[in-house]
C-alpha cells in the first residue's frame, strides 16, 4: 500500500490535466511573494501527506499560491496550515504544532491529508472542469487507504467534492443529504466512513472568528472519538451525543 501510495504521489506531481492551473501555479512560482524571494517555489500540483495506516483522512480544497504551492506539502507554509497543525498536534495526529517546509520532520500519526484538487487556483476556486480531473487521485487514494473510519471535510467545497464520488459509485443515492455543517457528524449507509465536516481553517474564517481553535479542536476531538470506538459500536451510533457532545 505504501509503494502504491507513492506511485500515485508521483503521478499527481507529473499531472498536467489542468492547463490553467499549471500555468497558475508557474506564474506565481516565478513571480513570488516579497517575503519568500529567497525561496525556491515547488510551483507544482502537490502530493497528499501522512500516515498510510491512517484511520482519519482530512480532505481540503487545493493548495495555497504561497503555502502549498511554494513548500510542496499540504497545508504547509501559510496561515491556514498554521492553524490547522497546531490543532492536530493538540489532538495528537501530528509530531509538532509547526509546519514550514516539506523537510521539516513533522508526521502525521493516524492520519492522512488529501485535496479535492491538487494545484492552487487563481481566487482559490477551481473550476467544476478542474475538479473533475483531480478526482481520480481521490478516488485512488480512498481505495489505497483500506484503514480510513473518518473523513473528515475541510470546507463546504471539500464536503461536496467527497460526497460527488461517492454518489458516482452508487454508494449514496443521487439525491441523498448529508448537508454541510460545521462539526456535523454523518453516518453514511453500508461500510462507509463516518463523515465529519468542518469549516475550512482558512484566513477568512479564522481571523473572523468563524472558526476558533476551540471549534477545530472539537472536529479532531470528535475524529479522535469515533475511530477508538470498536468498528460495530462506532456504526451504530451517529450525532454528536453519541461520541461525546450534547
Amino acid at each position: 500500500m505504501r509503494a502504491q501510495l507513492s506511485v500515485l504521489q508521483q503521478q499527481v506531481v507529473a499531472c498536467e490535466r489542468c492547463p490553467r492551473l499549471i500555468q497558475y501555479c508557474r506564474q506565481i512560482a516565478l513571480r513570488k511573494r516579497r517575503a519568500y524571494l529567497d525561496w525556491e517555489y515547488w510551483g507544482r500540483p502537490v502530493p497528499s501527506f501522512g500516515d498510510p495506516a491512517a484511520r482519519v483522512l482530512v480532505i481540503g480544497l487545493a493548495p495555497g499560491a504561497h503555502g502549498s504551492n511554494r513548500t510542496g506539502r499540504m497545508f504547509t507554509g501559510d496561515g491556514s496550515g498554521q492553524f490547522l497543525y497546531r490543532v492536530l498536534h493538540q489532538t495528537g495526529f501530528a509530531s509538532q504544532p509547526t509546519a514550514v517546509s516539506r523537510d521539516d520532520g513533522l508526521r502525521l500519526k493516524d492520519l492522512y491529508i488529501t485535496a479535492a484538487v491538487r494545484c492552487a487556483p487563481p481566487g482559490n476556486k477551481p473550476s467544476p472542469e478542474e475538479f473533475l480531473n483531480c478526482r481520480p487521485y481521490l478516488e485512488r487514494e480512498l481505495e489505497l487507504l483500506r484503514r480510513v473510519r473518518v473523513v473528515v471535510t475541510l470546507g463546504k467545497l471539500a464536503h461536496d467534492a467527497y460526497l460527488a464520488i461517492l454518489r458516482a459509485r452508487g454508494a449514496l443515492p443521487p439525491r441523498s443529504g448529508f448537508p454541510f455543517a460545521h462539526a456535523a457528524v454523518h453516518r453514511l449507509p453500508g461500510r462507509l466512513p463516518l463523515l465529519i465536516s468542518s469549516y475550512h481553517p482558512s484566513q477568512q474564517n479564522t481571523q473572523t472568528g468563524r472558526l476558533t481553535e476551540a471549534m477545530l479542536r472539537k472536529v479532531f476531538d470528535l475524529a479522535r472519538r469515533a475511530v477508538q470506538r470498536p468498528p460495530a459500536a462506532a456504526g451504530r451510533h451517529c450525532g454528536r451525543l453519541h461520541l461525546g457532545y450534547a
